[in-house]
């Protein structure tokens, strides 16, 4: 069988969740266009694959590099659980609840929100800080987010698909939320998946799927899939005891 591959001419970083690490995000990301710089000529894309907020320290730094890579290079991001969670809550209390329960506290840190607000306030008090404190621009463009993309061989989603299913079939709830029925499925799909969602340290590389998220904000570790033809590659930002690396690996670790 043939390697799976990416359009000739093209080479395609994909991003794993930042969940609000600045830190790790900005240094992997200026790693990225070295390594662009330093490759063979290529038509380049990068791809994030959501969950750039909650939980990590500074989800609305990572929103507002996000955009402005994506005004300087071209960048297609997916929607991620926790980008729903977050759009959802402005208006849902029952969801708020939730988005607060799984790292949406510190994102609303991130926006200015003082733990004191925070902790006096009312659900509904919650959400109007919420509006007052979150840029409208900010909450069109994590609406803007997409559900998946394709590049040859390779299918990017945030959490992964269901199995057996067509991919225009696929419900949304599944691309952002699926976990076990797609992880357990060792047959083919129609594509490699490369998904984020469910962390994996070292890189979860299968014959059906590549898990990236190698859980930033618990780890340290952010990484890149680089695909180029047939062949990958990974660049990682590490963090340890506050310093941040780049390393570059012929092989998932």
């Amino acid at each position: 069988m043939p390697r799976p591959s990416v359009p000739e001419g093209e080479r395609i970083y994909v991003m794993g969740d930042v969940h609000g690490r600045i830190d790790l995000f900005q240094p992997l990301v200026h790693a990225i266009e070295n390594d662009d710089v330093e490759a063979s000529p290529a038509t380049t894309t990068i791809v994030l694959l959501g969950d750039l907020v909650d939980r990590g320290p500074d989800s609305a730094g990572v929103v507002a590099s996000a955009r402005a890579l994506q005004t300087r290079r071209k960048v297609r991001i997916l929607a991620g659980n926790h980008e729903e969670m977050f759009l959802e809550s402005f208006e849902d209390r029952r969801v708020l609840r939730h988005f607060l329960k799984h790292g949406g506290r510190e994102t609303l840190f991130s926006y200015g929100i003082t733990r004191d607000r925070y902790n006096e306030s009312t659900l509904d008090e919650l959400q109007q800080l919420m509006r007052d404190a979150v840029p409208e621009a900010d909450r069109q463009f994590l609406s803007g987010f997409e559900e998946y993309v394709i590049a040859g061989d390779y299918l990017f989603v945030h959490a992964g698909i269901r199995p057996e299913v067509r991919l225009e079939e696929q419900s949304r709830h599944d691309l952002l939320w699926i976990r076990d029925q797609f992880l357990h499925h060792a047959a083919p799909h129609s594509h490699v998946v490369v998904h984020g969602h469910t962390i994996c340290d070292p890189v979860d590389e299968r014959a059906n799927r590549i898990g990236i998220d190698t859980g930033a904000y618990r780890t340290g570790k952010l990484t890149a899939l680089v695909l180029e033809g047939d062949t990958r590659r990974y660049i990682q930002a590490v963090e340890n005891a506050g310093t941040v690396t780049v390393r570059k690996m012929e092989t998932a670790q």
